[in-house]
């Protein structure tokens, strides 16, 4: 299998994060880790061998990311809003510097499927919501996408406010709402089983997300499994395999 990996540099941080591709075609797949994770855990936590045969076969190329979630979301002694703001540099990382490497591995014009498990799962659908120009694909698996329910203190302003779906998505509307309509489709997939309640409130969020979506008429899917399915990696795993095969 082909691998490649690249160390860069982010914007306005002294911190250089590292970028993993597993795969040597196919579409490709930005791949968030869950909270604090770093770019090996797609191999590590066995979500390439649940998908290795799409892999071998040349159907999809995945670009695994480091997190920086532990200065951004995970600072919980940050206000809200500081957290906001630092998750832009991080943003930007994506943007700047790990599209461009993306891009100059595949040789060619980007549309990116975006896919993370809990934590990951907002930057996904974040992510792609901010540029659905290149994201046409959000997969969020497990995820809570209110930033202001993760320990959350301080004032907010507009850095929490567009860093926050379950905020903006309900002002949405005019020709950015239709662009987003016919450009962005976005998968959430979530258990009923045990921590996807409590503490994480993937459950309840989710389900939250996929109203807004569907009150805003994005298209959407809304899987939600039984309650034998754990917020956990052995479930990611079966869940990733039962949906990427029709998408690439």
């Amino acid at each position: 299998m082909h691998r490649a990996d690249a160390h860069l540099q982010v914007p306005g941080h002294d911190a250089e994060l590292r970028v993993v591709r597993h795969g040597h075609f196919g579409r490709p797949l930005l791949a968030f880790s869950c909270e604090g994770g770093s770019a090996a855990d797609f191999e590590g936590r066995g979500l390439l061998d649940a998908i290795r045969p799409l892999v071998d076969d040349g159907r999809v190329s995945v670009f695994a990311v480091d997190s920086l979630d532990r200065w951004t979301w995970s600072a919980n002694d940050v206000p809200t809003e500081e957290r906001a703001n630092r998750h832009g540099a991080y943003q930007a990382w994506i943007e700047q510097a790990v599209v461009p490497w993306i891009a100059e591995q595949t040789g060619g014009e980007l549309d990116l499927i975006t896919f993370g498990p809990s934590l990951g799962a907002y930057h996904a659908v974040q992510f792609a919501f901010q540029r659905a120009d290149i994201a046409t694909l959000a997969m969020g698996f497990s995820g809570n996408y209110d930033p202001t329910s993760w320990n959350s203190w301080g004032d907010f302003g507009d850095a929490t406010y567009f860093a926050n779906p379950t905020a903006y998505v309900p002002g949405l509307d005019g020709d950015h709402l239709e662009w987003l309509r016919a450009r962005l489709s976005v998968l959430l997939v979530v258990g009923e089983g045990p921590f996807e309640t409590t503490p994480t409130g993937s459950l309840p969020s989710t389900r939250a997300f996929a109203d807004l979506l569907a009150q805003k008429g994005i298209r959407h899917e809304l899987d939600v499994w039984g309650h034998d399915s754990a917020h956990d990696w052995p479930w990611w795993q079966k869940q990733l395999a039962h949906h990427l095969p029709r998408f690439v």
